[in-house]
């Protein structure tokens, strides 16, 4: 049976690390405050959101919220994020995606003071990611090393495929598991022969966004198996990217949906926090 990557008791471990610095740092007189922004009353961001503020209060850092109604125009956004970056007391600000469709993401995005981004999303961010400079560095992907590396899972000389090319999740994961020393191949939805692909892979990384696409099939016995999506299933189960249980029949590690992934993007992002209040 495959070992499950508990994400839940992983991300508690670096919570606790974080709360300990985080006295620390009240004690040399530091203290540190994230600015949530959130637009619109989606229940799925709220959910994230609400996350974000009891991390925060549980680590010992302080929190923000900026709760904007759905017809905030984009000057007005643009506005608070420019306060926000002036502002000394606040260390990181996120703006909770996505945004209503007449908000430009990329414009807001870039509008964050890079020292500031502790989503790890402006170009900035990225640009020094690619070349191995100091930044921050998005919060899943780092979540995911984390995993593997507190799992015991050696990633150096592996063969790692990442299924999945966005800008959050797919290209920075593999130019992390590259910084890791392992060869990695981007698969995508035009990937041809994708089974003989992702078969060649020690870890496989899923961050595709269809509900239980991958199973066993597509997984080398013996493979770690990362599944990044957070999909609902027919029954309005939450399931991820991965057939749970065709895949856990052929690899040796897996992360579960919920409990994975998740719990260790909240636990980057307050990891990032405190990292910002050293810029």
């Amino acid at each position: 049976m495959a070992m499950i990557i508990d994400g839940k008791t992983i991300s508690g471990q670096i919570k606790d690390e974080l709360k300990e610095k985080a006295a620390r740092k009240r004690e040399a007189g530091v203290n540190i405050t994230l600015a949530v922004i959130q637009v619109g009353a989606d229940p799925a961001s709220s959910v994230y959101v609400r996350n974000k503020k009891k991390g925060c209060e549980y680590i010992g850092i302080g929190s923000e919220a900026y709760e904007l109604p759905e017809q905030t125009t984009q000057e007005e956004l643009l506005r608070l994020i420019d306060e926000l970056n002036h502002k000394e007391e606040i260390n990181g600000i996120l703006v909770q995606l996505p945004l209503p469709s007449h908000i430009d993401e990329d414009t807001v995005i870039r509008a964050i003071d890079p020292k500031k981004d502790v989503d790890g999303f402006h170009p900035q961010s990225v640009g020094a990611l690619c070349i191995g400079q100091p930044g921050f560095v998005s919060c899943t992907p780092a979540g995911i090393i984390q995993l593997l590396k507190r799992s015991g899972i050696t990633i150096e000389g592996k063969e790692c495929v990442v299924l999945g090319r966005s800008n959050i999740v797919g290209k920075p994961m593999a130019i992390l598991l590259l910084r890791e020393n392992a060869t990695v191949t981007i698969a995508h939805s035009r990937t041809q022969n994708l089974k003989e692909v992702t078969k060649r892979a020690d870890i496989l990384i899923v961050a595709i966004g269809k509900p239980k696409m991958i199973t066993a099939d597509y997984i080398k016995e013996g493979a770690v198996v990362i599944d990044v999506g957070i999909n609902r299933d027919e029954s309005g189960k939450l399931c991820g990217d991965v057939d749970f249980e065709s895949a856990a029949s052929v690899c040796s590690a897996i992360t579960p949906v919920p409990g994975g992934v998740g719990p260790m993007t909240i636990a980057m992002l307050l990891n990032n926090c405190m990292e910002s209040a050293d810029l």
